[in-house]
């Protein structure tokens, strides 16, 4: 074979003909490949499967969680305490450490899954043809130029060009977003047909709904479709949550501030004429008290606890930082099948020659009911005669099968066939004329028709029943009458042409049926038929939204998030879907953009015509990325819901993927950040407010811990610059870091949420992590602990307690300035009298083993020998209590004046 026939494949031969593509891949269309060619091609081209990186190696991934200015400082102190003998120090230290890096490295291995789960796709079995001998062979091993074999059931391996096939359909949801399986043809399409409409191809990864066929694999491994979306999902970038870089600036600027005073502190104290021993010792205690030891271990648990809670309300989180990521959403980006919609097709409505009916009840349930023009519910007895016709066609030309389970019904064939099942079974017609003959729908064909023995009710019918479902246009075209209250009358065609374009308008699907009696079995062919069948009526149907998703969508609207609908299906049945559900906000005008419309908007201009519009209807997965790209290039923190294989790379890239748990394929689901066990968009609203719930969980732990980090670290370096005796220990440092942050700040995590939480806009992305009246908070209780500790060291030195007696002052008076603060922390804006002092009673147990702690430190001889501490009296405990009171009045006379702190 010529070297340049086989020195590149290619997934565009959807515009060749047949002939034309057999020639360029130098293959048989009836005997397909040698075998020894086979192999030759093997080598050349590859196993046919995803390409695999290299992985990093765990050793690596494991160092790279140190890779965080914070963790820089903690090794450093951890290292110097642990020379200078401070076991006890460098111990705690390291652990934080430890505990910080195991759980990144266990985040990030999960994380890795998502381009294992794309190779996994293509690992099947593949029917090819070679030397004229078919047989089955690992799909790695299939080739550009083989002939494959597919039928209902198979996954397809390749990427091929139909040459032949029979009634042959695929459901190729999980690649386009195409929510009805696809009926494939051999005809040649335009060069710029999308991967969508390109009926001449069945492309990997997509699974045989129906019929059988054989195709010339054009494109195997990573030229495949799948394989270009395996290559975007490799290069979407992983992008960090609003957290995670609101709290790496953060980080960064408190870092360089601990340092600063720390140099400032050890210079102070050399100039002075201190040890030099002495002053490293006191500016490694700085540090160690400046740096928010508690606060990886409470964004961690408080994360775990909002998994928890999402747990409750079916949301399963895969990557921590996603749920408050959900807290800062300003778009939504959901996939219409199955998310917004039920995905069980539904006839709604049904029009006939003697009138129009609507059907309640949606998916595949039988209940509902029958409603004529006038809102009279039908029973099978006051049935229409055209209507039941309609309805007995349906059901009889139809090859799909319901299997009804304790929760679940699952279909088998075409969804639009089950939904006809469905309608016959809501009119009482559960038994249908046992099937004798059959002509299969075909693409040319148009329409279906079988042939059926008598009904038994009908014993003066002699001959067999014919009934058709089909194309509007192709059945009416069959039709010599129609069928109306007394009988079959001459064929009223134009009307029933205004029916279904008036159905199609609402984007519903509508088919024909007709049917003919009395027809001898000899005579059932495509010919006998034209012209001897008997109009019946139209059935529309459509997947209907979930019960909760207009309220969803207005509750996301309310809460200043925008929803935007992104899908594969065609625009009128999109446009339909978002206007049942109020996406369109009453107006379809400039609101809706097709994947062709998007092809031909410019990188500057897309962003403004993504922010007008609200539905992106038949869009290609390379588009998905891209409307999520231009969203984030507004600074909008973006959610992207999708099930199937196309979406992966949008669920990468967006802040944030929700991925569908039951309908969704597993690459989806190991490409999102979160997984939805009922698929259900009402779901994602209830994540948001639970992820704006620990995002502010999270602000009130920072806004509690900061002043105790910044006034201990300002005692330090205050008492170096007046050259006096360290007010508190760096052990003592270290006890009231841990322990605080364990008994009292982690008890903020379980704080209820506060009342009109999503009534709130969501969080400007742009906007620091503490506004300027938290800092202001912040400074100001750090100021009140540092003015009150010292007050109280000088006090106790000054009546004649000894420097023990002192420093065990200052540190209970740092806990229960703590202790009273943290009552005003449960909430920014409100005072705890109205949020209600038992809402939260894991602070109260916190604030009882904090209170059992501090008396234990104080008085018990054995923690008196490890943290230089002494028993102090009465007195020294009601100056303690009256300092920590007063700073709780000027926080809360601080909050009264200045509410609008978030």
């Amino acid at each position: 074979m010529p070297t340049t026939a086989r020195a590149e494949q290619s997934n565009s031969h959807h515009d060749l003909p047949i002939h034309e593509s057999v020639l360029l891949l130098q293959t048989d269309p009836e005997r397909g490949l040698g075998e020894h060619e086979a192999r030759e091609r093997e080598t050349t081209f590859g196993p046919n499967a995803l390409p695999q990186t290299r992985p990093t190696g765990p050793l690596l991934r494991l160092l790279r969680q140190l890779h965080h200015p914070l963790i820089y400082v903690l090794l450093v102190a951890g290292a110097v305490t642990l020379l200078l003998g401070e076991h006890v120090d460098s111990a705690v230290i390291f652990g934080v450490v430890f505990v910080n890096m195991i759980v990144g490295f266990v985040q990030e291995s999960r994380a890795e899954a998502a381009l294992d789960a794309l190779r996994a796709m293509v690992r099947t079995e593949a029917k090819v043809v070679r030397d004229g001998v078919s047989r089955t062979v690992p799909s790695e091993r299939l080739v550009p130029g083989d002939l494959v074999l597919v039928e209902a059931g198979d996954r397809v391996p390749a990427d091929l060009r139909l040459v032949r096939l029979s009634e042959l359909a695929a459901d190729e949801s999980a690649l386009t977003g195409e929510s009805e399986p696809v009926v494939k043809d051999e005809v040649v399409l335009p060069p710029a047909t999308p991967v969508a409409d390109r009926r001449n191809m069945l492309h990997s990864g997509t699974l045989v709904t129906s019929g059988s066929g054989a195709g010339i694999a054009v494109a195997t491994g990573a030229e495949t479709e799948l394989g270009e979306i395996h290559r975007l999902v490799g290069t979407a970038e992983v992008l960090q949550t609003p957290l995670t870089r609101k709290l790496a600036w953060f980080s960064k600027v408190l870092t360089v501030v601990i340092l600063f005073l720390a140099a400032i502190t050890f210079a102070i104290g050399v100039v002075r004429g201190e040890s030099g021993v002495e002053m490293f010792t006191a500016a490694v205690a700085l540090a160690v008290g400046a740096i928010p030891e508690g606060l990886p271990a409470a964004v961690t648990i408080t994360l775990a606890i909002g998994v928890s809670r999402m747990a409750r309300r079916r949301v399963v989180i895969r990557r921590l930082p996603a749920v408050e990521t959900l807290g800062s959403t300003t778009v939504i980006c959901s996939d219409k099948t199955g998310t917004l919609t039920e995905n069980q097709m539904t006839v709604s409505r049904v029009w006939t020659p003697q009138g129009g009916y609507e059907i309640t009840g949606a998916g595949y349930s039988a209940r509902g009911d029958i409603v004529d023009s006038a809102g009279e519910v039908l029973r099978p007895d006051t049935m229409p005669s055209a209507l039941r016709w309609t309805l007995l066609a349906g059901a009889s030309c139809n090859d799909a099968a319901l299997h009804h389970d304790a929760d679940t019904t699952t279909v088998v064939g075409d969804p639009t066939e089950a939904a006809m099942l469905v309608a016959a079974r809501k009119a009482g017609l559960v038994d249908v004329p046992p099937r004798t003959d059959t002509i299969p729908f075909s693409s040319q064909r148009q329409y279906m028709a079988t042939l059926h023995t008598p009904e038994p009710t009908r014993p003066n019918q002699h001959g067999h029943v014919v009934f058709v479902k089909g194309a509007v246009e192709r059945v009416l075209a069959l039709c010599g009458a129609e069928l109306g209250p007394t009988g079959p009358r001459p064929l009223e065609q134009a009307a029933a042409l205004r029916a279904a374009e008036n159905l199609a308008s609402q984007g519903l699907r509508v088919l024909a049926t007709a049917v003919a009696e009395d027809v001898p079995a000899e005579r059932f062919s495509e010919e006998a038929l034209a012209g001897s069948l008997v109009f019946t009526g139209l059935q529309a149907m459509f997947d209907p939204p979930r019960p909760a998703a207009a309220s969803a969508v207005r509750s996301c609207r309310e809460a200043g998030i925008a929803v935007k609908m992104i899908t594969g299906d065609h625009a009128a049945t999109a446009t339909a879907i978002a206007g049942r559900i109020d996406l369109l906000d009453g107006s379809a005008d400039g609101k809706v953009l097709t994947g062709a419309e998007l092809a031909e908007i410019s990188e500057e201009r897309l962003p403004d015509a993504v922010r007008e519009a609200s539905v992106f209807a038949r869009v290609s997965p390379e588009q998905k990325l891209r409307l999520v790209e231009a969203m984030q290039s507004r600074s909008e923190v973006v959610a992207m819901t999708g099930d199937g294989v196309n979406d992966a790379p949008a669920l990468r890239q967006a802040d944030i993927g929700v991925a569908m748990g039951r309908g969704g394929t597993e690459v989806a689901k190991e490409a999102g950040d979160m997984v939805l066990t009922d698929d259900d968009f009402a779901t994602i609203e209830a994540a948001v407010e639970e992820g704006r719930g620990v995002f502010d969980n999270l602000t009130k732990f920072i806004v509690w811990t900061l002043p105790t980090n910044m006034a201990e670290g300002l005692v330090i370096l205050v008492a170096i610059f007046v050259g006096t005796a360290l007010p508190i220990l760096p052990t003592q440092i270290l006890w009231i870091n841990m322990t605080t942050a364990v008994a009292l700040g982690l008890m903020l995590a379980f704080e209820p949420k506060e009342r009109g939480i999503m009534r709130r806009p969501p969080r400007d992305p742009r906007r620091p992590l503490l506004t300027g009246g938290l800092v202001a908070r912040v400074l100001l209780v750090s100021a009140l602990l540092v003015g009150g500790s010292w007050w109280m060291f000088q006090w106790e030195l000054a009546i004649g307690a000894g420097l023990p007696e002192a420093r065990t002052v200052a540190l209970n008076l740092f806990v229960a300035v703590e202790l009273f603060y943290l009552f005003s922390c449960r909430s920014l804006t409100r005072s705890v009298w109205r949020i209600g002092w038992f809402s939260n009673k894991w602070v109260l147990g916190g604030v009882t083993f904090q209170i059992m702690g501090q008396a234990a430190l104080t008085y018990l001889p054995v923690m008196q020998g490890l943290f230089d501490t002494a028993p102090i009296g009465l007195e020294s405990w009601l100056r303690i209590l009256g300092v920590a009171a007063l700073a709780s009045v000027v926080v809360g006379v601080h909050k009264r004046l200045f509410p609008q702190v978030l």
